[in-house]
Formats: C-alpha cells, sequence, structure tokens
C-alpha cells in the first residue's frame, strides 16, 4: 500500500501540472487532445510521460527537439507522491486520508498557481478551506472559532503592516511605488484560516511563524536581485503548514521551555 500510494500521489502530480498550466488560462480540461511538447509540437507517446521516470530518463529534454523540460513537471509530481505516502503513513486508509489527499492536492495547485502569477483562484481557496471542515480532529464549533480568529487576526495584522509600508517606508525610501503596495494578499486569509482549522490555536501560529521565516529568504533575494516587491506567501504557508502538521514542532519546543 505504501509503494500504491507513492505511485497513485504520482500520477495525480501529472494531472495537477495539467490544472497549474490551463487553470489561469481558463483552458478547458475536457480536451480530448493528447500531450504535445510546447515546443516542437511533436506528440507526447505514453512511455515518454511516464510520471517522475520519464523526466529523470529523458534528461530533462523533449526527446524529439532536445529543448529542456520545465523542472516543474518533476518538482510537482514528486511533492505529490511523498505527500501521498507521508499521508498515509500518518493517517492510513480512512476518509480523513481521501480528505487530506484531496486538500494537498488543491494546496499543490495553488501555491505552483501563486508562485507564477503571485495570484490564486478564489475557488480553489474556497474548495481548500472547504475541504479542512473534513479533515480536523476539533468539533465544528471549535474549527468554525479557530477560522474565524486566524483570517480576523490576519486581516488586523495586513492592516497595519500596510499602513507602515504605504505611510512610513514609502516616505523613508521616496518610493512612490510603494504608496499602493499592500502587505498580505486576500488568497492567504484562507489559508490561514483553513490551517487553524486543522491544526489548532498554539499550532496554528506557530505554523505562520515558519511560514514567515521560510519567506525570508526567497523575499530578500526577490527584493535585491530581481528588484520585484511581492513574494507569493502561499507555498510557504502551506510548507509551514506541512511541517507542523507531520513533525509537531510546536509540542516538541514546548517540551523545552
Amino acid at each position: 500500500m505504501e509503494l500504491f500510494s507513492f505511485i497513485f500521489g504520482a500520477c495525480i502530480g501529472s494531472f495537477l501540472n495539467v490544472l497549474i498550466l490551463k487553470l489561469p488560462l481558463g483552458e478547458s480540461l475536457l480536451s480530448n487532445k493528447r500531450s504535445k511538447c510546447p515546443s516542437c509540437g511533436h506528440l507526447i507517446y505514453w512511455y515518454h510521460n511516464i510520471p517522475i521516470l520519464s523526466y529523470v530518463f529523458l534528461k530533462a529534454k523533449c526527446s524529439y527537439c532536445g529543448v529542456k523540460i520545465s523542472f516543474q513537471y518533476f518538482l510537482v509530481e514528486s511533492i505529490s507522491a511523498f505527500l501521498t505516502l507521508l499521508l498515509f503513513l500518518k493517517i492510513g486508509l480512512s476518509s480523513e486520508f481521501i480528505f487530506m489527499c484531496l486538500l494537498s492536492y488543491v494546496l499543490i495547485v495553488l501555491s505552483f498557481i501563486d508562485l507564477k502569477y503571485k495570484a490564486a483562484p478564489d475557488y480553489l481557496l474556497l474548495i481548500a478551506l472547504f475541504l479542512s471542515f473534513f479533515t480536523t480532529n476539533s468539533n465544528l464549533l471549535d474549527a468554525f472559532k479557530n477560522a474565524f480568529l486566524f483570517s480576523g487576526a490576519l486581516v488586523l495584522l495586513n492592516f497595519v503592516i500596510t499602513f507602515y509600508i504605504q505611510n512610513i517606508k514609502a516616505k523613508i525610501l521616496k518610493d512612490e511605488s510603494l504608496k499602493t503596495q499592500e502587505a498580505l494578499g486576500e488568497g492567504d486569509i484562507p489559508i490561514i484560516a483553513m490551517m487553524g482549522v486543522i491544526l489548532g490555536l498554539s499550532s496554528g501560529i506557530f505554523a505562520i511563524f515558519l511560514a514567515a521565516f521560510f519567506a525570508i529568504i526567497p523575499s530578500i533575494y526577490s527584493n535585491i536581485v530581481k528588484k520585484d516587491i511581492q513574494t507569493p506567501f502561499i507555498p510557504y504557508l502551506v510548507l509551514g503548514f506541512y511541517v507542523e502538521y507531520f513533525f509537531n514542532l510546536e509540542t516538541f519546543i514546548k517540551a523545552f521551555y
């Protein structure tokens, strides 16, 4: 079952790559057209489209034109495979496992879309929040309470940091572009609410702290090297969520303090 869960996750990851590519462009998912190389247009046969393995054996290049294949395909398939395996090892085969897998696949799609477009589809955010209520060990009332607490706290935090950026930082740096910048995106709110529903209050706060920590270096790199003041935060929220979900670091740290 462990091997099956890994293979199943990798296959789902292949489909998630299609969603990441097509959903932001509004393209139909019901097309029966076979996969083609985006560079040369040659049909991709099934044995060149095996999740994870094809990328390795083809050495990340199209077998027909030799153009490099995006690392995203390998990365998404690998993340999906390992997440499915880890969830199976943690939960076992159950309804919670099914819902956590569905949630995980939605979060993967959201993360990679946010990385590319710095925005995420609202309907996927709502689906992620909806699925979280089927995976929590809290009762429904506590789950809603935590969701509202976390989302409300984020709105307040966004207001305070945005005020600082637009009114103080903009004057100090004399940068007019900062006067319209918002610290956090609205897409972060449902993800943080989801974290509160599943992790609870203390673990959820710790997961947000981890997310902020993980985002520090990429944010500095983006600001200095790419001159881009916007950093997509959903991928780091998701990373912080899973680190805390699987390793429960908050409880571990409490034992020492």
